[in-house]
């Protein structure tokens, strides 16, 4: 009994210690806590300079291959802000931006951990669209006071900047500084510019679909660009609405009506069109978009760096006059083709020399601010090289330019319990047994066929891939595909070409070379981009052969042969017509240079029987005419595994002491042709 009385007092003392020290050290960690906080403050920009700053930065410049500035993204006297109070922005828009940006805004201290905590539940646990961790506050610190670094000593500053700011401003004044500070895309910077941009409306009359569609644009101007990525700008859309249904500032069924406000609609029924006032505007947009999918756009905005890209400015000003100047014929002519486009690549390098993306980007009435250079379309005749290069490949029975190809009426079957497909050539005609040189030549539609049924379409879609095309994706793709039903953007169709012109190797396309800071410091450099090894050599020269030869042409081009020639040197091209005269196309090339247009209307809408030789053709000579004027001319070699025999063109074998038409033809050394066939005499009697 005596020792458990003298042991309670002794228990309290001890615990009453316990008690002190964890005060102390609770109460000392505080200290160091705010020591350290003001120390941090000591050395931040006055916090009172938000608004100042807000309105202010530096100039990103986009230079073309020669170091000429051919944009600046965006200069403060050309991009448009309009600043507007925050009672004069609509209640619909400030929802929004809240919902999809900092929903508890009005509730935490400038720093958010319950968003930091959301935003890391979602990231790991369900991987949805969701706010970001950082808050509206801290946002609005990163673009106007800190740089892009990412460390966790920029962070800590940025949360005690965050913390000063929201200590110093009323929250009503921080909201206000943001929706005019931030970056819509589209030159428009602030709310208010935005809304004049793409409505053509004030801020204060944003309906709430027109508002819901704003609110996502800021965290990817270009990704989510409205004018080029409709699709894109609608998904983000309906996380906006999602996300303000969750947090409470509108109700199902006001969500349901304001995504309903856009549906079937275009972006040209649902937009207003500003115009650009800049040159290249297809080629810059598309270099923006690719910077601010690598530095966010807050640091392309704002941050001052200097972007080298493979643009030829002579090459690109070419273009524009070859389009222009096709376009108007095409009008003379009264042509229902309203639109164009144009890429050029080096294919030793795989760089974006030229890109014309639409024949006006200022019009609206053939949509001009689609960048057709990048859409995919039915692509016509321009496969056939491939169908033709998936037979060369076959490790069996492969084919050769020799092979002789029976051009007669054949029904297909389908495979799909559909009636059988029976292509038909584009002069209503068969020709009979034809080599495969001739019929690639020529364009025949029904030896293109029986090649792809011959080599399979999974061969193929495989040898697409490696050519570097993207978009033939679907599994229920038909015999047509040999006649291009698929749909592939120019930009893909030009680059696989370069292939044949590079000897077999793929560089991707690509449009910057070097990126650097405003200091000089070096971000990123593609001067020497990775090459695969795409087909053989070999197989790549068989094709430009083909594609080379004036003679063999002749038969289905006639006098429109002269649209695939260029006066004083060698070039290998391919014309396209898709169905129904929706799309002309032309792709050639050069040692030097490939080059291919595009030619149709944006909204699919026939040509009425205007084919590729008649409308693309003629821009696409132009344009290479201008483009070689000043270049060596360079001829097409063999590598060292092809060999050149003597066939007799009958048969595709090789010529025997009774062959009376014969003719050189290139083969892969480890394809020959058959020998001839020995004909047995006719016993006599």
């Amino acid at each position: 009994m005596t020792q458990s009385s003298d042991a309670s007092p002794r228990l309290k003392k001890t615990l009453l210690l316990i008690i002190i020290g964890m005060g102390a050290v609770v109460l000392l960690g505080v200290g160091i806590l705010l020591v350290s906080y003001a120390r941090i403050a000591a050395t931040l920009p006055p916090p009172n300079e938000l608004r100042d700053r807000a309105n202010t930065f530096k100039t990103t410049t986009i230079y073309d291959r020669d170091g000429n500035l051919i944009y600046e993204v965006f200069p403060a006297d050309s991009g448009r802000r309009t600043m507007a109070p925050l009672a004069d922005i609509s209640p619909n828009m400030i929802n929004a931006t809240l919902a999809v940006e900092d929903p508890n805004f009005y509730q935490h201290p400038g720093v958010d951990p319950v968003g930091v905590a959301r935003a890391l539940y979602y990231i790991f646990r369900r991987g949805a669209t969701r706010p970001g961790g950082s808050s509206l506050v801290q946002q609005l610190v990163k673009l106007t006071y800190l740089s892009s670094e990412k460390s966790m000593t920029r962070k800590i500053k940025e949360a005690v900047l965050s913390l000063e700011i929201n200590r110093r401003y009323t929250k009503d004044d921080i909201l206000e500084i943001y929706l005019n500070h931030i970056f819509y895309g589209n030159l428009a910077y602030g709310v208010e510019a935005a809304a004049q941009t793409y409505f053509g409306k004030h801020a204060s009359d944003l309906t709430l679909a027109e508002a819901s569609l704003l609110a996502g644009i800021p965290q990817y101007p270009g990704q989510y660009d409205p004018y080029t990525h409709w699709q894109a700008t609608r998904n983000r859309q309906a996380d906006v609405l999602r996300l303000m249904v969750e947090h409470g500032f509108i109700t199902p069924q006001e969500a349901s009506r304001a995504w309903a406000a856009y549906d079937g609609k275009t972006p040209e029924e649902a937009l207003h069109r500003p115009s650009a006032d800049f040159r290249y505007p297809h080629f810059v947009l598309m270099v923006r978009e690719e910077l601010e999918a690598t530095y966010g756009p807050e640091v392309v905005a704002r941050g001052g760096l200097r972007v080298y890209t493979t643009l030829d400015s002579s090459l690109q000003d070419a273009a524009e006059a070859a389009v222009a100047q096709g376009m108007a014929s095409l009008r003379q002519r009264k042509a229902n083709a309203n639109n164009a486009a144009l890429v050029a690549i080096d294919p030793a390098t795989g760089e974006v020399l030229s890109l014309v993306g639409s024949a006006d980007f200022n019009d609206e009435a053939i949509d001009g601010q689609v960048n057709m250079a990048v859409t995919p379309r039915q692509v016509g005749s321009t496969i056939k090289p491939m169908d033709y290069l998936a037979t060369f490949e076959m490790p069996e029975d492969y084919w050769t330019p020799a092979t002789i190809v029976v051009d007669e009426r054949t029904e297909f079957p389908d495979g799909q319990g559909r009636p059988p497909y029976v292509p038909r050539n584009y002069d209503e005609k068969f020709h009979g047994p034809v080599s495969v040189r001739s019929a690639l030549a020529n364009s025949y539609n029904i030896p293109a066929v029986k090649a792809l049924q011959h080599a399979g379409i999974p061969a193929f879609r495989e040898l697409a891939q490696r050519l570097g095309i993207s978009t033939l994706t679907r599994e229920d793709y038909g015999l047509a595909l040999a006649l291009g039903s698929g749909e592939i953007s120019l930009l893909e169709m030009v680059n696989a070409y370069a292939v044949f012109d590079n000897g077999g190797l793929r560089r991707d396309p690509h449009i910057i070379t070097r990126v650097e800071t405003q200091d000089g410091d070096l971000l990123a450099d593609n001067s020497r981009p990775y090459a695969v090894s795409a087909i053989t050599p070999e197989h790549a020269f068989l094709i430009t052969s083909i594609l080379s030869d004036y003679q063999a042409r002749r038969p289905a081009f006639g006098q429109a042969a002269r649209w695939l020639e260029l006066p004083d040197r060698p070039v290998a091209a391919k014309t396209g017509t898709t169905n129904d005269w929706r799309d002309g196309w032309t792709i050639g090339y050069t040692p030097q240079l490939v080059a291919g247009v595009w030619v149709g209307n944006t909204d699919n809408a026939s040509m009425n029987e205007l084919s590729g030789v008649s409308t693309a053709a003629p821009i696409w000579k132009a344009f290479m005419v201008q483009a070689h004027e000043a270049l060596p001319v360079q001829k097409f070699t063999p590598p060292p595994g092809v060999v050149q025999l003597e066939i007799c063109s009958d048969t595709g074998e090789l010529a025997g002491p009774d062959c009376e038409h014969r003719r050189p033809e290139y083969f892969k050394s480890d394809q020959l042709p058959p020998p001839p066939v020995k004909i047995a005499p006719t016993p006599a009697g």
